[in-house]
């Protein structure tokens, strides 16, 4: 199945930024939507707003810290859908730090929610996948999945973990699902907030105020990938800002 309409696509860490601009985009074309995150307010929001233009989308609260939440995400595409066509694996943190900040919590919750998070969307979806015979899991890595600087090394651990997870998957996936890693640079999201570290923060808002891309951008990238014939897999995309070294 070409092309975007008609696919039933679930999206994590759909509440705002990448994951509801994608979740905008795709509804656009003609793809029935599950969305999922922790925030249930801004869910609403995102469900409203497509249905008031037109388009078809679900909701469920979701933290890809716990496996249930995924399994009862799969299971509402196909009790409304009756199939699941896409898992789009957005949900992510970024507490940066320098290491020498002991954010110790912090570090776990980055591997529980950027690389644990991933691996609970992939034990729920590829039963599926595999019974249908047709799947595609699209995940958001990050440009820091193949870069490391001064007080990201958890993150970035957690990132290139992922792009060796999907590689992985992709590899042992066989002839009839599909995997793509999107990795994006600095983009227009509340990103920045998340680090505790004031020097840190004022650097990640200086660096997104000064370059950083809209969110739709990656959205875009996202589906372009999923609107490939079956037998064509994009495995690897890189977004960046024509300015980010």
């Amino acid at each position: 199945m070409a092309g975007i309409d008609g696919k039933v696509v679930a999206i994590t860490g759909a509440g705002s930024g990448i994951g509801e601009a994608t979740a905008v985009l795709l509804a656009e074309r003609g793809a029935r939507l599950v969305l999922g995150a922790r925030r249930s307010e801004r869910l609403d929001d995102v469900v409203a707003g497509i249905r008031r233009a037109g388009g078809t989308a679900e909701r469920i609260r979701t933290d890809v810290t716990r496996r249930e939440d995924l399994h009862a995400m799969v299971a509402l595409a196909g009790e409304r859908f009756g199939r699941l066509d896409v898992l789009i694996g957005n949900a992510g943190v970024g507490t940066i730090s320098p290491l020498d900040d002991l954010r110790v919590d912090e570090w776990d919750r980055m591997v529980d929610v950027n690389l644990k998070g991933v691996l609970h969307g992939i034990g729920a979806a590829l039963p599926v996948f595999r019974a249908q015979g047709s799947g595609h899991f699209v995940t958001i890595a990050s440009t820091a999945a193949f870069r490391i600087v001064p007080d990201m090394a958890v993150y970035a651990a957690t990132k290139f973990a992922v792009r060796a997870l999907c590689e992985g998957l992709r590899q042992e996936a066989g002839d009839s699902l599909r995997v793509t890693t999107v990795s994006p640079g600095a983009v227009v999201t509340d990103f920045a907030e998340a680090s505790m570290n004031e020097r840190v923060r004022a650097q990640i808002t200086e660096l997104r105020d000064r370059l950083a891309i809209p969110p739709e951008a990656i959205a875009r990238a996202i589906a372009f990938a999923i609107e490939q014939p079956a037998t064509v897999d994009v495995n690897d995309i890189v977004v960046r800002p024509t300015a980010q070294s």
